[in-house]
């Protein structure tokens, strides 16, 4: 079982951004914390969580560098004694809000893995997104964040804008692998509505040409592509590896997510409505037939692979299909997928 929690506050929004937060509720941190504390509460007994069940811990956002140390301190002992020893512990930030002694109290309530909205190095391209920080502050967040004791570092990068051109990231990715992080997140950009950029045109450059060549940049700089838009150099995110393999997931706070065998919860996404009743959520009831489809969705898209013994055998005939025309591969009994671009288009193939 797999826990995340979502920090809704940030000091700006981003002109791509379509997530659950607020820029202007900063007053209202403290009881906030009251209420995730109290949700957990009762997810607690939803999930049947027992000692020493949850095998990593995510912090999200929004922008979790906007909550302080000592105020998330109060969440972390609520869940300490359900940690494996060894869980991986994720944190979110911004560059231009991790400060040296903000990373350095992150480390001491015992987050061993940071992730980066770096997006760009380029100083143009981060004001066209709607950035706060800049190149300098961006390279010295990861600096600081190795100094403090951090070894598993990993980066946001966003391409596919209006800006980008085969130069601009080969910069971006160049300044990267100099850096000690050894994961890498690299996201084509998409314009969601009740964003900025929904209200400008040609924001976005949907080019397949530069994803195929970011893919390849990466890899040639030593970033494995493990899923469509995230890269390993020598580490693969153990929690986002749990939503793609379908584990039980437990979802705190405003806007986040909840799975469990075959609901899914979704707390409210509107902060004072949150606050008032943190109980208060819609469930969705999954079918059988929903749940395979996005066993299958998911492990296209990531090297985590499908069970093949365990395919219907409608869609075993199918996937046999695949593999003659070697779209797919079999190791080991496990169905995986050679082209994570064409992941969308196999999982209807298969389930169609």
């Amino acid at each position: 079982m797999i826990l995340y929690l979502h920090i809704p506050f940030c000091d700006s929004k981003c002109f791509y951004c379509s997530f659950c937060s607020y820029t202007d509720k900063n007053n209202l941190k403290e009881v906030y914390l009251e209420a995730i504390l109290r949700q957990f509460e009762r997810e607690e007994k939803r999930f049947n969580i027992s000692e020493k069940s949850i095998t990593s811990f995510f912090t999200g956002g929004g922008t979790p560098s906007t909550f302080s140390p000592s105020l998330l301190s109060f969440f972390i002992k609520k869940i300490t004694h359900y940690l494996i020893s060894n869980a991986e512990m994720t944190i979110e930030a911004n560059p231009n809000s991790a400060t040296f002694e903000w990373l350095l109290g992150m480390r001491e309530l015992g987050f061993n893995r940071i992730s980066f909205g770096v997006q760009s190095f380029n100083d143009e391209k981060l004001k066209f997104l709607g950035r706060a920080h800049n190149q300098k502050q961006a390279l010295e967040a990861v600096e600081n964040a190795w100094r403090v004791g951090f070894k598993n570092i990993s980066i946001d990068l966003i391409y596919n804008t209006k800006c980008d051109n085969k130069k601009l990231l080969l910069e971006d990715i160049t300044i990267a692998s100099a850096l000690p992080i050894n994961h890498l997140s690299a996201y084509s950009l998409t314009i969601e509505k009740n964003t900025k950029f929904y209200k400008i045109q040609n924001a976005q450059k949907e080019s397949l040409y530069l994803a195929k060549y970011v893919i390849n940049l990466l890899k040639d700089n030593g970033f494995l592509c493990y899923e469509i838009s995230n890269f390993s150099r020598g580490y693969e995110c153990f929690h986002n590896k749990g939503y793609w393999q379908h584990d039980d997931y437990i979802g705190i706070g405003c806007g986040a997510v909840g799975f469990y065998k075959n609901k899914r919860f979704y707390p409210s996404r509107n902060l004072e409505e949150y606050i008032k009743n943190p109980l208060l959520d819609k469930v969705e009831n999954l079918s059988d037939e929903e749940l395979l489809f996005e066993k299958i969705f998911l492990s296209l898209r990531s090297n985590t692979g499908l069970e093949f013994a365990k395919l219907p055998f409608d869609i075993a005939k199918k996937a046999d299909i695949l593999l003659k025309e070697k779209k797919c591969v079999m190791k080991n009994g496990r169905f995986y997928n050679t082209n994570f671009f064409l992941a969308d288009e196999m999982a209807l193939f298969l389930t169609s």
